[in-house]
């Protein structure tokens, strides 16, 4: 079975259940296929990034194999506003967050609700140079763990929201990140954009950022902020000490 998400933003949950973790969200417009299914909940496995986790029934639409791999197959159209809104012919209105996917607008047969978007869309790969850019979109939102939105996201939501939005795909966690692109050596080789990532005391990968220029990078701690980097890690400017130890760095683009 197939499926498409028809709200704004649909919790992703590690178990069947409400009180289950978060562990990510799914956009409007996402697809998925259904790998298993109980009375009130399915286990979903994402077209994007292949991530899976458990949603609730009453929160997605049924679509047929051909229609999933006709979105899957069409380019990536995404809402490139902070907040914009999906209407109906009823006047309804649908608030939508940033990265939404608007792809299956286009197709009849899947958009029966006859769903419109007149806001600003975003299509295709984009200079390196605007990863930054995109970035600053959401400072300041607070941090959420399993977060995707500037409503609430989470360190490898973050990363991975701002390279779709520039038409690169990551993977969901930071340990899963971690294993793309290619490692730097120093921090120096890096440019902005570049990915950074961080261990604990057990040397599992805990947290990423991205890398802006002259030593500062932005990354989600509390909230999306900036801080300095150094060869030991993120110095927090706000409490004058290191708050996460640098493991390495990675080339994705």
């Amino acid at each position: 079975m197939f499926a498409i998400c028809n709200l704004a933003i649909v919790p992703l949950r590690a178990e069947s259940n409400d009180r289950s973790e978060l562990v990510s969200q799914v956009l409007f417009g996402e697809h998925f296929k259904i790998l298993e299914q109980t009375t009130n909940w399915a286990k979903i496995k994402l077209a994007f990034d292949g991530y899976e986790g458990w949603v609730d029934n009453k929160q997605f639409q049924l679509i047929s194999e051909e229609q999933y791999q006709a979105i899957s197959n069409s380019a990536a159209i995404l809402n490139a506003d902070l907040i914009e809104y999906i209407t109906t012919p009823n006047n309804f209105l649908i608030p939508i967050p940033i990265g939404s996917s608007l792809s299956f607008l286009d197709f009849p047969e899947i958009n029966t609700a006859q769903f419109a978007f007149e806001g600003v869309k975003i299509c295709g790969i984009k200079p390196k140079s605007e990863l930054i850019k995109t970035a600053f979109m959401y400072l300041n939102a607070p941090y959420l763990w399993g977060g995707k939105t500037p409503f609430g996201i989470d360190c490898s939501g973050f990363t991975q929201m701002v390279y779709k939005l520039n038409g690169y795909s990551i993977l969901r966690d930071a340990s899963q990140q971690a294993t793309q692109g290619e490692a730097l050596s120093f921090i120096e080789e890096s440019e902005p954009g570049d990915l950074a990532f961080f261990d604990n005391e057990e040397g599992k990968i805990i947290h990423v950022g991205m890398i802006m220029e002259n030593n500062y990078i932005i990354h989600a701690h509390g909230k999306v902020r900036i801080d300095r980097l150094d060869h030991l890690g993120i110095y927090n400017v706000d409490t004058g000490r290191h708050s996460h130890n640098l493991r390495v760095i990675k080339k994705i683009v």
